[in-house]
């Protein structure tokens, strides 16, 4: 019931509603204030017991000690209960019980004949009140401006009833009326150790009231600033699957500046399957983008970890980019060790597929390094962030070249200086001067 009033209250706000699986991630994070706000309390209470051992004398310092014990076991009774289906009705019952535990040991005497022998009307004298505050304080730790709401509306309720009960006890000295009295007999009055007067629980009523509307509007905002940042983080995480994870978070992170045209340094990178029109010819629909799945996946999984840009799908390879989204100093060096990761992945993929009968898989991969264009592309209903410039040409050209020099990973001579020449373990099988169709200038590139 809790959870249906507090999704109405966001649903009051233009554009707050949270879907099903963002409402759950606030119901998770809701649960999670109960858990602290039980800790809160546990430090609370052992602020306060060690504050009762110093002001209180013994032994009502014991008796107050084991009232904060049962304060802090009804704290518990909800965090433990967090996950059950019944957490806030459960949570909403201990609210109640907070509060009257509170309000009856400060208005009530000890019991076990260890009271004062004061008259119980002057228990409404102190400032005791303020630790009834503190459960109202507590409430908003949990997201719920309802929680809120209820501790406010219950500390109220309880605290009225008791100072009334205290008020209409025989034996009790109020103001009845003024009239007639001077302001000596009003001030002895007031003195006297049985009064009671009702203006200081109104004054009590109406700041409590008041503190809660606004603890609750704070709550509120803050509940909608949460509801707003899970939002952004379900559509961050929407959107990765559909452009590159750092694509996303940079659109996300700054999206009126994302894709503005510049030059920069960048390693570009195609992976492409040999054979594959061959192979899906030879498969179902199905199996046939079973295994480009199979492929991509693979790829995409060294390709994020290293921190590589996925640029685009290209039927049967991909296209990837290394400090095109953001500068990166090791960019070259970045994407000679990706290269290299995703042969080894490959190859150990082909290597299950052989030993269960399948067809082997062979990877083609080109690699340069170069200034390029990068930005936004497209029209104003659909733009795509992308590298452009002749070192992506390149690129996909040495990546052709390996069916020729039979070779697997075909790396420009510019790539492998920036990287810092060869990793250690790899070597060239063979370094040639490649001629590239539409370029006056042929690329030292080598073959691993």
């Amino acid at each position: 019931m809790l959870e249906w009033l507090q999704l109405q209250l966001s649903a009051a706000l233009p554009g707050r509603v949270p879907s099903d699986e963002q409402f759950k991630r606030l119901h998770d994070a809701e649960l999670e204030g109960l858990a602290v706000a039980f800790r809160v309390r546990l430090c609370a209470v052992a602020v306060i017991a060690a504050w009762l051992l110093v002001s209180t004398a013994w032994p009502r310092n014991v008796y107050y000690l084991a009232v904060s014990l049962i304060f802090l076991a009804l704290s518990y009774i909800p965090y433990a209960t967090r996950h059950h289906r019944a957490a806030w009705t459960i949570k909403l019952a201990c609210t109640i019980l907070d509060v009257a535990l509170i309000t009856s040991t400060i208005l009530l005497p000890p019991i076990g004949g260890i009271a004062s022998d004061w008259p119980i009307q002057t228990r409404t004298r102190g400032p005791e009140f303020l630790y009834v505050l503190l459960l109202l304080a507590e409430s908003a730790l949990t997201y719920s401006p309802i929680l809120v709401v209820w501790t406010g509306g219950i500390i109220i309720a309880i605290w009225s009833f008791g100072i009334n009960t205290l008020y209409d006890r025989p034996e009790t000295v109020r103001f009845d009326t003024t009239a007639g009295m001077s302001e000596m007999q009003a001030l002895e009055r007031f003195l006297n150790p049985y009064f009671v007067g009702l203006l200081q629980m109104w004054v009590q009523v109406v700041a409590t009231g008041l503190f809660t509307l606004m603890l609750a509007i704070a709550v509120l905002r803050s509940r909608n600033t949460l509801i707003a940042q899970i939002k952004d983080n379900t559509v961050r995480a929407s959107l990765a699957r559909y452009v590159s994870p750092d694509v996303a978070h940079a659109m996300g992170d700054g999206a009126d500046s994302f894709g503005v045209p510049a030059k920069r340094e960048v390693a570009v990178m195609f992976v492409d399957i040999v054979g594959f029109t061959r192979m899906a010819e030879m498969r179902s629909p199905e199996q046939a983008l079973t295994l480009l799945r199979s492929f991509q996946e693979r790829g995409c999984n060294v390709i994020f970890p290293c921190g590589g840009t996925l640029d685009k799908f290209l039927g049967d390879g991909f296209m990837a980019t290394f400090g095109g989204v953001q500068p990166q100093d090791d960019a070259a060096e970045r994407a000679l060790s990706c290269a290299f990761q995703l042969l080894d992945t490959y190859a150990a993929w082909s290597a299950k597929r052989t030993r269960r009968g399948a067809e082997p898989i062979r990877i083609a991969i080109g690699l340069h390094f170069g200034e390029v264009i990068v930005g936004n592309v497209g029209t104003s209903e659909r733009r795509e962030f992308t590298v452009i410039g002749d070192v992506v040409n390149v690129a996909s050209r040495l990546e052709r070249a390996t069916r020729d020099l039979e070779g697997r990973l075909v790396v420009s001579d510019a790539c492998l200086q920036a990287a810092g020449g060869t990793p250690s373990g790899r070597e060239v099988a063979h370094s040639l001067t490649i001629d590239i169709r539409g370029r006056n200038r042929s690329v030292l590139a080598h073959v691993f």
